[in-house]
């Protein structure tokens, strides 16, 4: 069987894929990545490095604004299964540069639709995003509620899911929606708010602290994500043709609380305390039980064991940031 993993050189391609590899041998994986420089290349290439000791692991650099490229890649390899990460990622940017969502995760995901829809594979799961729920008062957030985007990544995520719903009728292919939220540990994204603080400590820097601290976060540890991922495709006989699923914790942590144990463990540093941000919002909380009734799992990861390990795990390598 052939898998196709979009995004593979980013943090949740790679861990799938991972997981994938040292598990099946009767697959073949396909690692796709446009390998930009958003955050550090050095972090993206050695996740790929790891990859390339499986054998039935092969790398392309493609990017899936090439409308071209895809679609040739797409009909020669005729993938059973495609597991779609790849897009611009991060809120903040957004700010600085928004046409990068547009061509990435709008242009990009419609190349890939288009690809597929000649030799179809018969599942694509895609990564959607927490954002989409936008500053909802009633938490925890469940996959039926209303969606309303703040910004242009959440809103490119929004059209990545009506873009689906809108096509089903051309594909036999089943779609899967997976709205993750903040996923945090091991191989990590380095834009992300645990590894920017300890880069701060590190470097003695000023810290801006946004909100005040007073966001609260559904922490969503890699591994049990990758957990709710890996039961997905092993129940994937049982979706329905097109499924939307939360993939998080349903544990809010507060900002301000993983601040004090982070500084507890790793040191201090200069710290500003500002207001929230206009791309913010200032709480999420997903509901995951479908999911974990879908794949029939009953206890994640305890979260402080889960930050100790990603705090060590980030001093022993953080060479790989620069």
């Amino acid at each position: 069987m052939k898998l196709l993993i979009t995004g593979t050189a980013g943090f949740i391609g790679y861990s799938l894929a991972l997981r994938l590899l040292e598990k099946n041998r009767n697959i073949i994986i396909f690692g796709l990545d446009n390998f930009n420089n958003y955050y550090s290349l050095k972090l993206k290439k050695k996740r790929i490095n790891i990859l390339k000791k499986y054998k039935n692991f092969k790398m392309f650099k493609i990017d899936l604004h090439n409308e071209k490229k895809v679609k040739q890649f797409i009909s020669k390899n005729k993938f059973d299964i495609v597991f779609h990460f790849a897009a611009q990622a991060g809120v903040r940017y957004t700010q600085t540069n928004p046409g990068s969502y547009i061509k990435s995760n709008i242009i990009g995901f419609y190349n890939l639709i288009e690809s597929i829809k000649v030799y179809q594979p018969k599942f694509l799961f895609y990564a959607s995003s927490s954002s989409v729920y936008g500053e909802t008062k009633k938490f925890p957030t469940k996959e039926n509620f209303k969606t309303q985007p703040l910004n242009i990544y959440s809103l490119s995520k929004k059209n990545n899911e009506e873009m689906v719903r809108i096509n089903l009728k051309n594909f036999k292919t089943k779609f899967i929606c997976l709205r993750f939220f903040t996923v945090f540990g091991e191989w990590g994204r380095p834009d992300m708010f645990i590894f920017k603080l300890l880069d701060a400590i590190l470097k003695k820097k000023l810290f801006y602290l946004n909100n005040y601290g007073n966001h609260e976060r559904d922490f969503t540890y890699i591994e049990d994500a990758i957990d709710m991922l890996e039961n997905l495709y092993k129940s994937r006989n049982k979706l329905n043709k097109h499924e939307v699923f939360n993939v998080c914790s349903n544990n809010p942590q507060n900002i301000i609380k993983i601040k004090n144990k982070i500084i507890s463990l790793a040191g201090n540093c200069s710290i500003k305390k500002r207001e929230l941000q206009k791309v913010d919002v200032g709480k999420t909380h997903g509901c995951n039980r479908r999911i974990l009734k879908f794949g029939k799992l009953k206890k994640l990861k305890n979260f402080n064991k889960n930050l100790e390990n990603t705090i060590i795990w980030y001093l022993e390598n953080k060479n790989l940031f620069k």
